[in-house]
């Protein structure tokens, strides 16, 4: 496996931000990989997936978006995030322009990356992969953050725990079987938001991990 690659890229005018780029020895696709609104790239959530998918031959480019960059715990604006999620595919572009593009992130990277779709392609996106789709904030159920998922033309994979207190599973599934062909849903037994799990499920959050980036394996070699 390579070494990690410390890049930058212009997020919006005037404001750069880093850039880690992991490429295993033959990668077949690159995810464009964005961070949940409490935690930046460096996470240990997203450390650990990206050197679980180097190994199923997925690099990732984990990116910043401006207000953790600055070290800010308030998230961006709206037209920020979006913007971001551009610049990042295209700097991804650049930096493998050999490799087929998936997009997302865990929590709030994946539903600004699915509203970023939505509004207009995102040039050479082949698929979006969620970690934990915040469909509602927690306590709060509803469905109204799904309304853009039906102007996304392009293939999803939604990962998510059953005790997800941000996406209780019995509104999620009807969104995913809402959306067709387009949607795929993985639930993961007894694992919360952060694919958390308890010591009764005779399972460890490694081994979670370990699921979930096999999962993202398998499907995107169906979209090959």
């Amino acid at each position: 496996m390579s070494g990690i690659a410390k890049l930058r890229f212009e997020a919006s005018p005037g404001r750069h931000v880093t850039v880690l780029l992991l490429r295993p020895a033959g990668a077949q696709w690159l995810y464009v990989f964005a961070h949940g609104a409490g935690a930046g790239m460096q996470h240990r959530f997203m450390e650990a997936a990206s050197a679980l998918l180097a190994g199923h031959g997925i690099a990732t480019l984990r990116y910043q978006f401006p207000y953790m960059e600055a070290g800010s715990r308030r998230p961006d604006s709206r037209a920020t995030l979006l913007a971001t999620v551009r610049a990042a595919v295209h700097a991804a572009s650049e930096a493998a322009p050999d490799l087929p593009l998936l997009a997302g992130g865990k929590s709030m990277g994946g539903r600004m990356t699915s509203q970023a779709a939505a509004e207009a392609p995102l040039a050479g996106v082949r698929g979006l992969v969620f970690f934990g789709f915040p469909l509602h904030p927690a306590g709060r159920p509803s469905i109204e953050r799904a309304d853009h998922l039906g102007n996304v033309r392009l293939p999803m994979l939604f990962l998510q725990g059953e005790r997800d207190k941000l996406a209780e599973p019995d509104l999620l599934r009807p969104v995913c079987a809402g959306l067709g062909e387009r949607a795929t849903l993985h639930l993961v037994p007894e694992a919360d938001h952060s694919f958390h799990v308890p010591k009764r499920s005779g399972r460890s959050d490694d081994e979670v991990l370990a699921e979930l980036a096999a999962t993202v394996a398998r499907w995107s070699a169906r979209l090959a």
